[in-house]
């Protein structure tokens, strides 16, 4: 594997934790402000982001 594969594993963890803690902040009826929406959908690109390294990288 190499590092570049391995940044974006921990990348995408990372980011998928700070959605994790909103989900958490908002929980149990997870209604999201627009702020947070506009967070969670930039979060949500960045994973994409992330994952496409992960497949560029270990699916070649």
């Amino acid at each position: 594997m190499s590092k570049r594969a391995v940044d974006a594993v921990f990348q995408a963890l990372f980011i998928l934790s700070d959605l994790r803690f909103l989900l958490r902040k908002t929980a149990p009826e997870h209604d999201l402000d627009e702020a947070e929406r506009e967070r969670a959908a930039a979060s949500i690109e960045k994973v994409k982001r992330q994952i496409a390294i992960i497949e560029e990288e270990l699916v070649r």
